[in-house]
């Protein structure tokens, strides 16, 4: 009986779950979805091209590839899953998800459609495996429920989890190089070298996600976007407070005609300051966290060296007695 009702309220909580998510699908995210595909393919005949141009030979297919398994079974088979996973997750994942990407930097490798049907197969996942890990406990069926409801909680929050911690990563190795990257530039500048001339050259020579980021701003502007804008949606992708004071002032020392070389020589002393103040922050905290492994691994080793002598003396001692 229990087995019943758990199963029959876990599957009423499946269908109110994917109901809900399908009727908050909005006219938008249908047309945003149209505009990634066409995007998509216009980007895959961009690079058909310019492998055409670059090899100046006709590419033959062969046809046994497109009879394979992989193009006729395995490759629909994906596709119509991650459609169909992605039609029941609302416009808000979608907007949020995209969002996550951005900031993340994976834009151009990670597709929305993907990530939102890794989000709907996780929920899936981890409710099946909370409705297993129910099933084989002797609680009552609202502690059942309880726990499959948890499983698909996580569930949903467990790609988020992995996009912030993705996108942490890159923020604190972003930090890490936007120091040097700005003493190179300035040296740059002052040697008289152009600010887009400047990052070109130090972009060649130096690798890492800010040089990447660098190399999509210049990018963009030669695609037609201004360089203030270009330099705004770089600081947007980066979501880092001292690119954005950095992309800031960039910015007011075009408009109001100031020396560019002044204001990246204050930006790279004010940027060494932060990063100076960082690592005195991380030296302080460095105390409080060794606490738990000096209580868990050194503190019982040194009782041991010194307590352990005169424990087993106390026992001789004890043991002649008697």
């Amino acid at each position: 009986m229990a087995f019943t009702l758990a199963l029959i309220g876990s599957l009423l909580w499946m269908g109110i779950f994917f109901a809900l998510f399908y009727m908050r699908q909005t006219p938008e995210s249908k047309v945003r979805k149209r505009i990634l595909t066409m995007m998509e393919t216009a980007e895959k005949e961009r690079e058909r091209a310019g492998s055409a141009k670059n090899t100046k030979k006709v590419k033959v297919h062969d046809p046994k590839e497109k009879k394979s398994f992989y193009f006729r079974i395995i490759k629909p088979k994906v596709e119509s899953t991650i459609d169909f996973f992605h039609s029941f997750t609302p416009s808000a994942i979608v907007t949020m998800l995209e969002n996550r990407i951005f900031r993340a930097g994976k834009q151009n490798i990670w597709s929305v459609q993907r990530v939102a049907a890794f989000w709907a197969i996780s929920v899936a996942f981890f409710t099946g495996v909370g409705f297993f890990v129910a099933q084989r406990t002797n609680y009552f069926v609202t502690q059942q429920f309880l726990i499959m409801v948890a499983g698909g909680v996580f569930g949903a929050f467990f790609p988020f989890i992995l996009l912030n911690q993705k996108i942490a990563a890159r923020q604190k190795l972003l930090k890490r190089q936007l120091p040097e990257f700005l003493d190179l530039l300035c040296v740059s500048v002052q040697a008289g070298l152009s600010f887009d001339a400047s990052v070109a050259k130090i972009t060649v020579r130096m690798k890492g996600e800010l040089s990447e980021e660098f190399k999509h701003m210049q990018e963009d502007v030669r695609f037609g976007m201004t360089k203030q804008y270009a330099l705004a949606q770089m600081a947007k992708r980066c979501d880092v407070e001292e690119i954005y004071l950095f992309t800031t002032s960039v910015i007011q020392a075009e408009k109001l005609g100031t020396s560019m070389a002044q204001t990246l020589a204050t930006q790279a002393e004010n940027m060494r300051e932060r990063r100076r103040q960082y690592i005195r922050a991380e030296a302080l905290k460095a105390p409080v966290k060794m606490i738990f492994p000096m209580v868990m691994f050194i503190f019982p080793s040194i009782f041991i060296v010194l307590l352990m002598p005169s424990i087993m003396t106390m026992m001789k001692s004890f043991g002649a007695m008697q």
